[in-house]
């Protein structure tokens, strides 16, 4: 992982809780012990159910969280380090595109306010008498008409905020971006011209995406590689083709097993494998794997020991004791069918 542009390295960060009226303590696990690397010119996307730590882990990335331990590299420099020059060098570098574009938005600013902002921070980067000027090629760049940039944030639809967004992230010339769920809360039809959006301007300036992601089918069409987390961990992670058409881990065959799929008539196929239980406390996980709670495949040796995420001989890393005895892609384990509904 040498010649990743960013990277965690072990990266742990709890919240503590201290709950006076209810006597809560300890902390909550966002994020154990997590070591992922993104490198130049690709997609990295991290999935998993809400509480996973995906968000969390992206909020490290920006700086705008401190992890508990652990680092987060920048070209092999840890960002904890760094100068207060240096800092401002990384956030021209590494910027974040929202899920909630509303929150996002100044609603009292216009388009143009907004997106001269990060001129009025950085003022080494573009002369004042050229922020008219650039504020028109960032809206044409992200498909809107310069003619709207006096406009307030309401005034646009839920799409087009998002547009909006990713102008602001590219004004400062970044080359990563950190996706924080950007088309979730889109229409289906919108997700997509994002997504090929995203893609376009991926391939124009040679960016690179961390692309946070709950929903599999989004992932699939722009990532590379895919990181699965459960429950403040990584639990699988390899090629993007790999993981989703022939996922390891029993998790990330539950999550794949929930895309629809149909033959050529149109029939759907394919079986869904239900997850027993509910998802545990992230104040308290259980101890060795913390899918054993959930796990038809879980034994003994999974409540007290901890697997290490290895190549265990798929062509990928994946975190469990038992990979090479799962069922192979397309079947379905026994224990898993007598959970579903008939």
């Amino acid at each position: 992982m040498s010649d990743a542009m960013l990277e965690a390295v072990n990266v742990v960060k709890h919240f503590p809780l201290n709950d006076k009226v209810f006597g809560s303590s300890g902390a909550i696990h966002a994020v154990d012990g997590v070591s992922v690397a993104l490198h130049e010119g690709e997609v990295l996307g991290l999935v998993g159910e809400s509480g996973c730590g995906k968000s969390t882990l992206a909020n490290l990335f920006m700086l705008l969280e401190r992890p508990t331990s652990g680092r987060i590299l920048f070209h092999g420099k840890d960002i904890s380090t760094f100068t207060k020059d240096e800092t401002r060098v990384y956030r021209r570098q590494v910027q974040m595109v929202f899920q909630d574009t509303f929150g996002s938005l100044d609603p009292r600013m216009t388009i143009t306010d907004i997106l001269t902002e990060p001129f009025t921070l950085h003022r080494e980067v573009l002369p004042k008498k050229r922020w008219n000027d650039k504020v028109q090629e960032l809206l044409k760049l992200v498909g809107l008409d310069p003619k709207h940039a006096n406009r307030y944030p309401h005034q646009f639809s839920g799409g087009q905020r998002q547009r909006i967004c990713i102008a602001r992230a590219l004004a400062l010339g970044p080359r990563i971006l950190v996706c924080d769920e950007p088309v979730s809360a889109l229409d289906v039809s919108v997700q997509a011209q994002v997504i090929n959006l995203l893609k376009d301007l991926q391939h124009e300036f040679g960016l690179s995406y961390v692309f946070v992601a709950h929903d599999l089918s989004v992932v699939r069409q722009i990532a590379d590689r895919v990181a699965v987390m459960y429950l403040g961990e990584v639990v699988e992670i390899g090629d993007e083709a790999d993981v989703l058409l022939h996922p390891s881990h029993p998790y990330t065959q539950a999550l794949v097993s929930a895309l629809p799929a149909a033959d050529a008539g149109g029939k759907m196929i394919g079986e869904r494998i239900v997850l027993s239980g509910d998802l545990p406390s992230a104040a308290n996980p259980p101890e060795g794997c913390r899918f054993n709670t959930r796990c038809w495949m879980a034994q003994p040796r999974c409540e007290v020991e901890k697997p290490a995420l290895i190549d265990r001989g798929t062509g990928r890393l994946a975190a469990c004791h038992f990979v090479s005895l799962m069922p192979p892609p397309g079947d379905v384990a026994p224990a898993a069918r007598a959970d579903r509904p008939d």
